[in-house]
């Protein structure tokens, strides 16, 4: 079958990477009033002096505004839009629900929905859904269905191949059948509020028209499409940074490291451009990190169990969460819902608290699949639009394993087999039924059995509730394996003992309530010891040898002690391998201002340390120089932070002395060099707040919004994730949302987001928590009726039909 791409479409080739480097644009999201804990103002914008606008520059500029008249490109320059304009669009008369609805809104423009019906609620979340985020709906619902090449053009061809071959609505059929059929008929109602806002409010957000997006009505099999989605596997990141070194002669060794060490889910320093977008895909909807404690009351300074999470991300705008309240006879909570799924991921109502991580649960295998017989094989041809261009002919093939990964040509292909995935996901669940469940759940007990069906993405759990225990499970389903060394990466599917021979879930799993200690924490860490083999893949034990360390350390905790848990910049592990690494370069007697600065560090990232960023620049530099033998370049995974605290010294240690200390002197004299021009942390790390059109070539610095030096670094447990860097960089993933429970008093729940709550352009809304979220503020989201009507105070009343 012929293949056509993109260079034959267009004459210049767009390449689109997850967030391109920002532009120096400030931002029009302010002038909305602050709730009265946070009066402070922020400058969200890059501090440096702007250069006048003359020249050649003030032409560009002006050209810039003639073609910001264009159709299409009124995007480029959104107008300012108030809370109030915008609250004046959503559609409040003539609405199919079966009672009047209340919304008050905070001046964040975070909804309290007050309904008198189940039904009711469904509905309004709809509307909520799609007022605030109607333009990130649509794309989600593109990436979900394999459809960026509509947006993107040709050059995301190759991102649809992989995502159709990764077939996230394969098993929606059967989630719906086995769904119970109150929870088909709230999503339902979701969906049917998705598509009267659609019908209702107006003309669609400002960057549809540039980006070729178009209202399309919505249906459930949309929504748990989503949801899969959302379910993505972390794993498979792994997988592919793993099928890029399959091939080496020194695989055999690189395997039983990433074993040993772990691996992380974040994209390698080399990653190609489009490896880049599904990381920043994967990262920014699965749910692929985060920290979350829990403290029985005798561990809080109130007498009551409490709480923090914080999800780590992909770092964009609009947020990855809705934060609002709602009530309806069933509901009463609090929290995080991911944008176009209605549950609550983690929250708060009257009785229990929640949170989680990813538990980075071993729900994938990968199977080689060349030997099989042909007949067992099924094509199936689709076809991908592509925005520019004509379509693009593509065919994936379905084994009694799963579909064929190694048919899309995006991914690497280290050793040339047919590999097909083997993926939990592809088979029914209930997330939704579990989630629902959970939020009406009056003790840990009740919390526990409501995810006996729960499937992806798996979950490490934990649980506060008012009653004073705190609990942590394992919610997933994960395949029963008879052969569990996994001796590689793929398994062979003549042997019986690789496949599946059913499904383990949540109540077969272990669990803690109430430990002596008096707290829980998990941050993707390894679980507990078991003999079910839960994962293969696990993050370095810094954010939890951290965590512990604090939580271990303090006799009583306040909220305001878990506001510095949340925004803690120290790492024990880079402590640690900073002295060492200056014990190693004094006995090799060499720069001793060097090994002064690393010795005395502390570990803590933050923006103004000087030993933070010699740390970072002397690892960009001696990482390939220890590791690149001439003959072939460095695995990329030895720059991993797993890979790095377990192996670095060791294999420095391991080197001939002459040798070593020809390397550091040679490492040392570049790092002295670069680090004199980077003199601290926040030279180099810096946090960029940018829409998703950020992506787009040549406009995308539009959608800047701000760029800013920012503490943290891979596995801070304020994490800010990046690669090997000695050079201005950002970072693209981490803590993105926060949120703290007191369980002593029913209005302590606050939270934050990085970002804004709405996804409107131009919108006061947009960005202005990014300050609240810089600073270690909140916003306070209560449950007692009078809290809600002092701190919600525009009140819209929504009118059913007659």
């Amino acid at each position: 079958m012929p293949r056509h791409d993109g260079q034959r479409c267009a004459r210049r080739r767009w390449k689109i990477s997850s967030i391109a480097s920002p532009g120096r644009y400030g931002t029009p999201f302010e002038g909305i009033t602050p709730l009265p804990m946070n009066t402070k103002d922020h400058e969200m914008a890059d501090s440096r002096p702007r250069q006048d606008g003359s020249g050649t520059r003030s032409r560009a500029s002006l050209l810039l505004r003639i073609i910001g008249q264009l159709p299409g490109f009124a995007a480029l320059f959104p107008p300012p839009v108030s809370l109030e304009t915008r609250l004046a669009t959503f559609p409040r008369k003539g609405l199919p629900c079966e009672a009047p609805v209340r919304i008050r809104w905070n001046p964040y423009q975070v909804p309290y929905i007050q309904a008198r019906s189940d039904h009711d609620l469904a509905f309004v979340l709809g509307l909520v859904h799609a007022h605030l985020r109607e333009g990130q709906l649509a794309l989600l619902k593109h990436a979900a269905l394999g459809r960026l090449a509509e947006i993107f053009g040709p050059p995301a061809t190759g991102i649809d191949e992989l995502l159709r071959i990764l077939d996230f609505g394969r098993a929606v059929d059967g989630i719906m059948e086995q769904m119970p059929a109150d929870t088909h008929a709230w999503l339902g109602a979701f969906v049917a509020g998705l598509n009267h806002y659609q019908e209702k409010a107006g003309p669609p957000p400002p960057e549809f028209a540039l980006s070729g997006l178009r209202r399309e009505p919505w249906t459930v099999a949309d929504v748990l499409t989503i949801s899969r989605l959302m379910g993505t596997d972390v794993n498979w990141l792994v997988y592919f940074a793993l099928l890029r070194e399959e091939g080496r002669p020194d695989w055999p060794r690189i395997w039983a490291r990433a074993r040993e060490a772990g691996v992380d889910s974040a994209t390698s320093f080399r990653a190609s451009d489009d490896e880049r977008v599904l990381s920043s895909l994967f990262s920014g909807l699965g749910r692929s990190g985060s920290n979350s404690v829990v403290l029985s009351p005798w561990k809080s300074t109130s007498g009551g169990a409490l709480i923090a999470s914080d999800p780590h991300l992909g770092v964009s705008l609009p947020n990855a969460w809705l934060l609002l309240g709602a009530q309806s006879p069933s509901y009463h909570v609090v929290g995080l819902m991911p944008v176009g799924v209605p549950v609550f991921a983690l929250g708060r109502n009257p009785f229990i608290a929640w949170g989680g991580t990813n538990l980075r649960a071993l729900a994938s295998d990968l199977f080689g699949v060349g030997g099989i017989d042909p007949a067992s094989i099924r094509s199936e041809p689709f076809l991908i639009r592509r925005r520019f261009c004509f379509p693009a002919r593509r065919v994936r093939r379905y084994t009694p394993f799963g579909p064929i990964l190694s048919d899309a040509r995006l991914l690497p292909r280290g050793s040339g087999k047919d590999l097909a995935l083997s993926w939990v996901g592809h088979h029914p669940s209930d997330e939704v039924t579990a989630l629902l469940a959970a939020a009406r759940a009056r003790h840990c007990g009740e919390f526990r059995a409501s995810f006996t069906e729960f499937g992806v993405p798996g979950q490490n759990l934990l649980c506060a509730d008012s009653r004073g225990n705190i609990l942590q499970i394992l919610a997933t389903a994960i395949p029963a394996r008879e052969e569990t060394s996994y001796p590689d990466l793929l398994r062979d599917p003549a042997d019986p003992r690789t496949h599946w021979t059913g499904i383990i879930r949540t109540p077969q799993l272990p669990y803690a309530l109430n430990p002596s200690e008096g707290y829980l924490a998990s941050a993707n860490n390894r679980p507990v010891e078991s003999d079910i083999l839960i994962g293969l893949f696990f993050t370095d034990s810094d954010r939890i040898t951290r965590l512990r360390n604090i939580l271990s350390g303090q006799e009583k905790f306040s909220r305001q002690d878990l506001t510095r848990l949340q925004t803690d910049t120290r790492s024990p592990a880079a402590q640690r391998l900073a002295r060492e690494l200056a014990r190693l370069i004094r006995k090799a007697g060499q720069t001793e201002w060097i090994a002064g600065r690393l010795d005395t560090w502390d570990g803590d990232y933050r923006p103004d340390s000087t030993a933070a960023a010699t740390f970072e620049i002397l690892l960009y530099y001696l990482v390939p120089a220890l590791y690149t033998d001439g003959r072939r370049q460095a695995s990329a995974l030895l720059g991993q932070w797993g890979f790095l605290t377990k192996y670095l010294i060791p294999d420095l240690e391991a080197l001939p002395p002459t040798r070593r200390a020809r390397l550091l002197r040679h490492v040392l004299r570049k790092t002295a060099r670069r680090a004199g021009r980077y003199a601290v942390w926040g030279d180099m790390h810096r946090l960029d707040a940018a829409h998703w059109l950020g992506r787009l070539p040549v406009l995308g610095k539009a959608f800047r919004v701000a760029r800013f030096p920012v503490g943290g670094s891979r596995e801070t447990p304020m994490k800010t994730a990046h690669g090997l860097v000695a050079a201005p960089h950002d970072a693209v993933y981490g803590s993105q949302a926060r949120h703290i429970s007191d369980l002593s008093d029913l209005d302590e729940n606050y939270f934050v987001l990085f970002g804004g709550q709405d996804g409107w352009l131009g919108s006061a809304n947009f960005a202005d928590q990014i300050g609240l979220w810089r600073q270690g503020s909140y916003i306070r989201m209560p449950l007692r009726a009078e809290s809600i009507a002092a701190e919600f105070p525009l009140s819209m009343d929504l009118e059913p039909a007659p």
